[in-house]
């Protein structure tokens, strides 16, 4: 008798098992080729542990774009992220729900997959953990992670979408943070007039951006250089210093004196286009830029050894600074700003 149940249970368990494998979805979800441009650094290690997929980045544009990640459903990451803008925005602070204004400007959201730092201050080393940070700030969307999953559960579409991106997982706080990081992975920006011309591709330098090219290589490649045009370091160059008590620098994360109100080197790619300038957009154009560095900066202990051993300056000529602005604007990628259309 004891043989006959054994072999019933047997039975039923096998039967249960082969019903569980005919209602399993298999999602077909292939991944993104992602290809590094000419002289580009190697992506960071978290590309190849958060692949791009093409349901993935589908998920992470649809959500970058969706206001419910506010408390209000009145700001999405794009909100301050806008594509014209290199996905910067234009305002000095970012703007957050109900007109509140954050600490710093809006960095542009452009060639994330080859850095090793993000925000101004470094305090993120992987792109999945920043997604939270504007989400439960107060400044920013003000909400909270399950506040935004119970948004998204009431639609049916996104249940698919991640199902389809993450293997039948449903919602979950990983799927958001991830999906989202591999979308802006997928941000490259490696096709302006500089690039075009270093490829050989039909197009030169003018006189005044050849001339601006060379100037840029003797006063501003030290920290300006890889074809990212940052070397990802953190430099206090002496800008006028925020007002807000919050505000650190480099020291908020570290804690070390000698980083106060260091920040990460910018890139220069699209610059053009991500005014105003500066940590918290101290300066509304280039040329404001350009002349507060040839006048002489702020003083500080820890201010750049670069300016520190030349007087606190970077002088320049009105024609150097003419030739530079002609440079820097080779930098713009109509297509990535989708100005081309």
């Amino acid at each position: 008798m004891k043989k006959l149940i054994r072999h019933i249970a047997i039975v039923l368990l096998i039967t249960s098992c082969n019903n569980d494998d005919s209602e399993r979805v298999i999602y077909n979800n292939p991944e993104i080729s992602l290809n590094i441009p000419i002289d580009f650094p190697e992506f960071n290690s978290s590309v190849y542990t958060n692949t791009p997929t093409e349901f993935g980045v589908e998920l992470g544009k649809k959500l970058f774009f969706d206001k419910q990640l506010s408390a209000d459903n009145t700001i999405s990451c794009s909100s301050c992220h806008i594509q014209e803008s290199a996905f910067a925005d234009h305002n000095p602070k970012g703007i957050g729900i109900e007109g509140r204004i954050g600490l710093r400007n809006a960095p542009p959201v452009q060639n994330m997959a080859f850095m090793q730092f993000y925000n101004w201050d470094g305090n993120k080393l992987q792109l999945e953990d920043q997604p939270l940070v504007p989400i439960i700030t107060h400044e920013e969307m003000d909400s909270s992670i399950l506040e935004v999953i119970g948004k998204l559960e009431t639609d049916p579409s996104y249940m698919e979408l991640f199902n389809k991106a993450f293997e039948g997982e449903g919602i979950t706080a990983d799927g958001i943070y991830n999906s989202i990081a591999q979308y802006e992975y997928t941000l490259i920006s490696a096709n302006s007039k500089y690039d075009k011309v270093k490829r050989n591709e039909g197009e030169t330098f003018t006189i005044s951006e050849a001339q601006g090219y060379a100037v840029f290589q003797d006063k501003c490649i030290s920290c300006h250089n890889t074809e990212l045009f940052t070397d990802q370091s953190f430099r206090n160059i002496g800008f006028p210093i925020n007002p807000d008590p919050e505000e650190g620098g480099r020291a908020r994360i570290t804690g070390l004196v000698e980083d106060y109100m260091r920040f990460r080197v910018p890139s220069l790619r699209n610059i053009e286009y991500t005014a105003p300038y500066g940590s918290f957009g101290q300066f509304a154009t280039l040329e404001d830029v350009l002349n507060y560095l040839d006048t002489g900066v702020l003083e500080a202990d820890n201010l750049d050894p670069i300016l520190k051993d030349n007087n606190n300056r970077i002088p320049l000529s009105p024609q150097e600074k003419t030739d530079l602005i002609a440079f820097m604007k080779t930098l713009s990628d109509v297509e990535f700003l989708g100005l081309n259309d």
